[in-house]
């Protein structure tokens, strides 16, 4: 929903952050300070809605999902989540129009995105979903053929797509690519049936030097963002969480669930770049001496550089 503030006419879209508690407040805090720093250099605002959920909202209101939480999220464009292992998100996600679950990974050079379908019926606007980024991608396409009547959805809306290479491949096949040859894909998408297998290999582990974020693609209504990685929860309050993953979720919700693409481009390239220069919270195996802060600072202080036209960029972005 493209909002405007009274007498103004930039853009402005609402975000519900639900933080929990644990290490998640201070990987949104991190979160919510790139989105507003980037908005203003692309020309919009966030307005981030911060609700309690989980233990949080249980201390202050005796529920795991108070309704003005409810309200908040629905009332949003969309929704950046700290702990996607949190269970009150189950019931949270009842109420939203939630037809596939996208992984996205950044790899040492390049990066893929895994599409799955969440319901029965949300095979076809998946595959549609998965066409769609690999147009706008590298242009390929992999299927992790199931069955027989699974690559027949894909080829059929193949057939509308004709810039996009398909290959079909088994689940072997993928399984070593996701694991050894990351780099090479572009765009994967799998039924629900292997969904989870091929989440876990894609999101790698800790020496795999991969960062990946997840989202819930909605077909009406807001989508949901959240880390695919996260630190031990006896980590919280030490500052050493590694708000890596968090930032990837932000990139990922300012494309998918805002449309702001350019932003997104940005915060991933500072992101990027942040972690190739070395600057990883302690809590990372790498022990190199950086807190949460630090690697925030880090990112925020590149997204000037990072944008495509930084030349252009006004000074009090910068």
């Amino acid at each position: 929903m493209d909002r405007r503030r009274k007498g103004s006419t930039r853009r402005v879209h609402r975000v519900a952050c639900l933080a929990g508690d644990g290490l998640g407040p201070e990987l949104m805090a991190e979160a919510t300070r790139a989105l507003r720093k980037v908005a203003r250099m692309h020309g919009f605002a966030i307005e981030d809605v911060h609700a309690p959920i989980g233990t949080e909202a249980l201390t202050r209101s005796g529920q795991p999902l108070p309704a003005a939480t409810l309200s908040a999220v629905l009332g949003a464009d969309a929704v950046l989540v700290a702990d996607a292992a949190e269970p009150a998100l189950r019931d949270l996600e009842a109420h939203l129009d939630l037809r596939a679950r996208l992984t996205h990974v950044l790899c040492r050079r390049n990066g893929f995105t895994l599409l799955t379908p969440v319901v029965g019926d949300g095979e076809g606007w998946t595959v549609e979903r998965a066409f769609a980024f690999a147009e706008r991608g590298r242009g390929r396409l992999v299927s992790v053929d199931h069955d027989g009547r699974w690559a027949a959805v894909v080829d059929e809306e193949g057939d509308r797509h004709e810039t996009v290479s398909i290959e079909h491949t088994g689940l072997a096949d993928t399984v070593r690519a996701l694991t050894f040859e990351p780099d090479g894909l572009d765009v994967v998408v799998a039924t629900g049936a292997v969904a989870s297998a091929l989440e876990q290999l894609a999101a790698g582990d800790e020496d795999d030097d991969r960062l990946a974020a997840v989202c819930l693609l909605a077909g009406n209504g807001p989508s949901v963002f959240s880390p695919a990685q996260a630190d031990p929860h006896d980590h919280a309050g030490h500052g050493v969480a590694d708000p890596g993953s968090m930032l990837l979720a932000a990139s990922l919700l300012l494309r998918e669930g805002l449309g702001e693409a350019h932003a997104a481009d940005t915060l991933a390239a500072a992101l990027r770049h942040a972690r190739a220069n070395g600057s990883r919270p302690v809590a990372r195996p790498h022990r190199l001496a950086a807190t949460t802060r630090d690697f925030g600072d880090a990112v925020a202080g590149l997204l000037p550089a990072s944008h495509r036209n930084a030349e252009f960029v006004p000074e009090a972005a910068a």
